[in-house]
């Protein structure tokens, strides 16, 4: 029977939780701190995954709901301006008022995303078995966890790293601080589960991918500026009838489509990487497409050697 969680294992529910104010870039932290704690407490380990599963589809959530609502405030703002418009009334104080309104879900949809995480950490502080809404029961009942004090074995393992390796899919949609999930995974426990090696390994991948999009498109659109940027005379004079002005304005449109289709292929990825941890946690051992291939190839001959050793002696 597992006393209650130890000024350690507060510690490491405390820093997971809490990390989520990092905003992406503490999602390491929770993948640490099961590993470390993962067969020392099982209260650490379970904080540790919730904290981790609150960063990555947790913040998936949020993002997608925070930009639900900004649609549909924007195009109410739009509607209702036009209608003012029509009726001949000034639209400058209505489109005021709602940048106003607009900055405050900005600002309040940050505080709740943030709320969970501090509520957490003080639960935890004082050693409480502190449970998110929703995510917090079902992921209990998924890795066998149950309450302090309780009579039980240590968390499933296979689930472990079936939650662990999800969310590493799940958090493709942060913004490349999502990497430091898989990554950091594939570090700490690659090496004691072969299922959550391939894993994190070829999530690592899929997520570099992924960020050198990003950065391609940003260099090829910062590009496209340059020869407008020429098409500017020494005082400030646009050459625009010039036959150098029509190539510049050209080529920086060229270089701007390039730009905006590869930035539209983004959320292309963003959604295969959410339907891989789908996959994952419904018990499947997914693939990429052609990456995860290239991957499982890679690892099997890294293992063979080994065997064929192993099967000589």
């Amino acid at each position: 029977m597992e006393q209650k969680p130890t000024t350690e294992d507060r510690v490491w529910a405390v820093l997971s939780h809490i990390s989520a104010l990092a905003f992406g870039m503490g999602i390491l932290l929770p993948v640490i701190g099961w590993s470390e704690q993962r067969r020392k407490s099982k209260y650490a380990s379970f904080q540790c995954l919730q904290a981790l599963g609150y960063q990555s589809l947790g913040y998936t959530v949020w993002l997608l709901s925070y930009l639900l609502l900004v649609v549909i405030f924007l195009i109410v703002i739009v509607v209702l301006a036009g209608v003012s418009e029509s009726n001949g009334n000034s639209v400058d104080r209505f489109m005021g008022m709602g940048m106003t309104f607009m900055f405050v879900i900005i600002f309040v949809s940050f505080g709740v995303y943030f709320v969970f995480p501090i509520i957490a950490a003080i639960s935890c502080a004082f050693g409480m078995d502190f449970r998110y809404p929703i995510m917090g029961n079902r992921l209990a009942r998924f890795l066998g966890y149950k309450q302090v004090g309780e009579d039980s074995e240590w968390l499933v393992e296979d689930q472990e790293d079936r939650w662990v390796a999800a969310m590493g899919h799940f958090s493709a949609i942060i913004a490349l601080w999502g990497l430091l999930a898989p990554l950091s995974a594939w570090i700490v426990q690659g090496k004691r589960s072969l299922f959550l090696k391939f894993q994190s390994i070829q999530t690592t991948v899929f997520q570099a991918i992924v960020t050198v999009l990003y950065v391609v498109a940003g260099i090829i659109y910062f590009i496209g500026f340059i020869p407008l940027f020429a098409m500017m005379g020494i005082n400030g004079d646009w050459q625009d009838g010039s036959t150098f002005g029509m190539l510049g304005f050209g080529i920086f449109i060229l270089f701007s489509l390039i730009a905006f289709v590869i930035f539209l292929c983004v959320p292309l990825f963003h959604i295969l990487g959410q339907w891989a941890g789908y996959r994952v946690l419904k018990g499947d051992d997914y693939h990429y497409p052609i990456i995860g291939s290239l991957v499982q190839k890679r690892i099997q001959n890294q293992t063979s050697p080994a065997v064929d050793d192993s099967a000589s002696l």
